[in-house]
């Protein structure tokens, strides 16, 4: 059996997989994640933008919103962590000498850079 043939009448290809015959067509790319930063914003447009959430789903443009919000959220939080723990002295040598104050202020910094994070770019 060949592994490709083309149907004539309708210009179709079709690619053997298997023992079948199926149409061979471009392959989509995987839908990018949206993590949980996406998830987030999904939650605030359909409860409090369904005007946008519904022009987005429509469109086809809605997982694209959601994956680049989140990857924009995430490379802002990560970045913020990193200032914050800088600025208050949060570093390795504090790690050593006291870990459960790191780690108080640690999830200190965490907290605030989420709230920050929601109110950018989550719940505008």
């Amino acid at each position: 059996m060949k592994p490709h043939i083309r149907d004539e009448k309708t210009g179709l290809e079709y690619e053997l997989t298997g023992d079948y015959y199926l149409i061979a067509g471009d392959d989509d790319p995987p839908p990018r994640p949206i993590g949980i930063w996406g998830r987030r914003r999904l939650n605030y447009l359909k409860t409090h933008r369904q005007t946008l959430y519904t022009s987005l789903l429509l469109s086809g443009k809605l997982n694209d919103h959601l994956a680049d919000l989140n990857e924009e959220a995430t490379a802002m939080a990560a970045r913020l962590v990193r200032e914050l723990a800088q600025r208050e002295g949060v570093d390795e040598r504090l790690k050593a000498a006291d870990p459960l104050s790191w780690v108080g202020r640690m999830n200190s910094i965490r907290a605030r850079v989420r709230e920050m994070v929601y109110g950018e770019l989550i719940y505008p």
